[in-house]
């Protein structure tokens, strides 16, 4: 459904019952993140293009930049089909290390030579480490984080299996860079954030590529590695309706103001439901009836889209481990509030 609405330097809020919603139901909403909810830090619920709720909690407010984590990827991947559809990259059947031909590898498995950018956009290229077990703090520790990704990718594992790794979303950002000679973030700002209305993002100096700079209290902007690559897998920073005027963006099948921001077709690969429920670095949910795809990330910041409710939920959250699950909160308490 395409939105004949859509927000410029600012966002209409309207009444829930406008966009045919139940506002008491709604109101119920923030009873129950800060009963069961507690380490969110805002919500914000996007109808038809319109805002029909946006809370904040812990004296956060709509100006506040949140570390968005995991959900990263999803921009990323974004970025990677508009990089094909402007020529820097040819397709996503291109092998990874033709990207890198100065790397060398130590043990050359064959599987290496096989790894495409499909594989990363998928999450089905193989790695040394068990699932869900990636070594996170090595990756961060290493001088040169691509030869670190690269020596770990094709080692164990199988080619076409799904493994989550936010390593590989990296040599993304790494090719994406390599393709256009600008990072993540620069790229980002010109072809994404400025013609959404989205806050374009500065450069912010890292000194010392610690925890807390590069994922904690420290982190601005977008972090980037020792190398000057914008981070693939998290690390950057937004505001919580920038996060939804992305998955505005995506409900619309990449058009802003009738300008093709992201290719149709993109969109459309990227959330093909699929047995491993994740497109290209989104992840897909199908229950019933209803269908919606989402960018997730730890502690459970996520902008989920539902296009038969032509709506677009975000939540920015303080990192916990193990938070309640978003998801449920997203069919539980904010879908049925859409009257049939």
């Amino acid at each position: 459904m395409q939105n004949r609405y859509f927000p410029t330097t600012t966002w209409q809020n309207v009444a829930p019952a406008t966009m045919n919603m139940d506002t008491e139901k709604l109101l119920e909403l923030e009873t129950t993140v800060k009963s069961e909810y507690s380490n969110i830090n805002g919500i914000l619920v996007g109808r038809n293009g319109y805002i029909v709720f946006e809370k904040y909690f812990h004296g956060f407010e709509p100006a506040d930049t949140y570390h968005i984590t995991s959900v990263t990827k999803s921009l990323l991947s974004a970025l990677i089909g508009i990089a094909i559809n402007k020529g820097y990259i040819e397709n996503i059947d291109q092998l990874v290390l033709d990207f890198f031909p100065e790397y060398i590898p130590e043990n050359d498995n064959p599987q290496k030579h096989e790894v495409t950018l499909r594989h990363l956009l998928t999450m089905t290229a193989p790695y040394s480490f068990e699932d869900w077990h990636e070594p996170f703090e090595k990756l961060c520790a290493s001088e040169d984080w691509i030869k670190y990704t690269l020596d770990m990718l094709g080692e164990n594992g199988s080619l076409g299996v799904f493994k989550y790794s936010s390593a590989g979303a990296h040599l993304l950002s790494a090719i994406l860079t390599r393709s256009t000679g600008k990072t993540a973030r620069e790229f980002a700002n010109e072809h994404l954030f400025a013609p959404t209305g989205m806050k374009t993002i500065p450069a912010y100096e890292i000194k010392t590529f610690d925890f807390e700079n590069l994922f904690g209290k420290k982190l601005q902007g977008w972090a980037y590695d020792p190398s000057g690559n914008s981070t693939g897998g998290w690390g950057l920073k937004l505001t919580l309706q920038d996060m939804a005027r992305f998955g505005l963006l995506y409900l619309n099948n990449g058009t802003w103001n009738k300008n093709q921001i992201i290719p149709e077709e993109w969109i459309k690969a990227s959330i093909a439901l699929n047995s491993n429920k994740y497109g290209y670095l989104w992840w897909l949910f199908k229950e019933k009836e209803v269908f919606a795809y989402a960018a997730m990330g730890d502690g459970g910041n996520i902008i989920c889209c539902i296009p038969e409710k032509n709506m677009v939920v975000a939540i920015a959250s303080e990192f916990i481990m193990n938070p309640r699950d978003r998801w449920t909160l997203i069919k539980e308490h904010i879908i049925p509030t859409v009257k049939e």
